[in-house]
């Protein structure tokens, strides 16, 4: 048995050196899946294809649907009663991407985990690679999209300007192309599942646990199936997530534009009253006044703004409700009744 290393709270298993050939591994890949009955049948016939392809791996295959509205949950159950790699979370409702995800890592029991979303944009053919960075010493290998087919230009550019000025705004570097598609060692999905907040941003939680991170880039192609769950308004709620959980920089920014407002207002008033004295059309007080007023009023509602977010999300920490509730467990040998409730681990 291998010595466990405790870091602040977390247990590290220390990796032992890889030998020539392949170590044998359990590889669980987690799925989360929200009205994506049409996408299951091609998904699983790629992923058993894909588990064929690699070498000295046995799959585990973990489904979490989010309150799906379709026939997702019932496909599920067929599959899971057909296939003994097959497991399946249900959540009591639709609780988001990342606390689907969330679930499906706690649930996951292999010595490396992959994270992949069912619409297979991110083509289950590039697990082999990742797997295969993963046992040359990676602990996190993760995949860079070099193009990305059939999506918006909006999406493609908030996405980088996310990262440009996340990696202003934060001292923790975010690559280029990264999305949610990677595999993760044990190591890093225990670190990741002691972070506790409720407020998450996953590519940024990963980054943030600094483990040895490997890129693996591919081409990204169109959704063949369905239509994508993330609107313009869920992108800027994740992008917000990631800077405000991860950065001080909104705080740190109202400040300066606070200590920016005194200087204007200094440089006004000594405006005016140069324009007084020594000119014979003075400024007129009613309008430097005014324009101060509407000013320094939607500064400081801007600042409160921002004060409240933070706050907020203390709130939302401080209730210590559970990210997600599990409604039924199917395919789990360890678990107990089937359909049994259950609340999340994950805190």
């Amino acid at each position: 048995m291998r010595a466990r290393v405790k870091i602040a709270g977390t247990a590290i298993n220390p990796r032992p050196s890889m030998p020539n050939a392949p170590r044998p591994c359990l590889l669980s890949i987690v799925v989360p899946c929200f009205n994506e009955e049409q996408a299951l049948p091609e998904l699983l016939r790629r992923l058993s294809a894909v588990g064929e392809d690699i070498p000295a791996a046995e799959l585990e295959l973990v489904f979490v649907d989010d309150g799906s509205r379709d026939g997702t949950l019932e496909a599920l159950r067929e599959v899971a009663a057909e296939d003994a790699r097959v497991r399946v979370l249900a959540l009591s409702r639709n609780f988001g991407q990342m606390a689907a995800t969330t679930a499906g890592l706690a649930a996951a029991t292999g010595d490396a985990v992959v994270l992949i979303d069912a619409d297979m944009q991110d083509p289950p053919e590039v697990i082999p690679e990742m797997v295969a960075r993963w046992r040359e010493g990676a602990d996190v290998a993760y995949g860079q999209r070099t193009a990305r087919e059939g999506e918006p230009a909006w999406k493609v550019w908030s996405s980088k300007a996310f990262t440009r000025f996340f990696n202003r705004a934060s001292n923790i570097p975010l690559p280029t192309g990264m999305g949610d598609f990677r595999l993760l060692d044990r190591n890093a999905v225990d670190a990741f599942l002691a972070m506790p907040e409720r407020d998450r941003c996953h590519r940024v939680m990963f980054a943030w646990t600094g483990f040895r991170q490997k890129a693996v880039p591919f081409h990204r192609p169109p959704r063949t199936t369905g239509t994508t769950g993330y609107t313009l308004r869920g992108l800027v709620r994740v992008a917000l997530d990631g800077v405000l959980s991860f950065s001080l920089a909104p705080l740190r920014l109202a400040t300066w534009i606070g200590l920016a407002m005194v200087a204007a207002t200094l440089a006004g008033l000594a405006w005016g009253l140069i324009g007084r004295i020594f000119t014979a059309t003075p400024v007129a007080g009613e309008t430097l006044l005014f324009i101060a007023v509407l000013l320094v009023g939607g500064l400081q509602l801007l600042a409160i703004g921002v004060l409240g977010e933070y706050v907020g999300r203390i709130y939302g920490e401080v209730k210590r409700r559970p990210l997600y509730i599990v409604r039924e467990r199917l395919g789990f040998p360890e678990s107990g009744p089937e359909g049994e409730p259950a609340l999340a681990d994950q805190r």
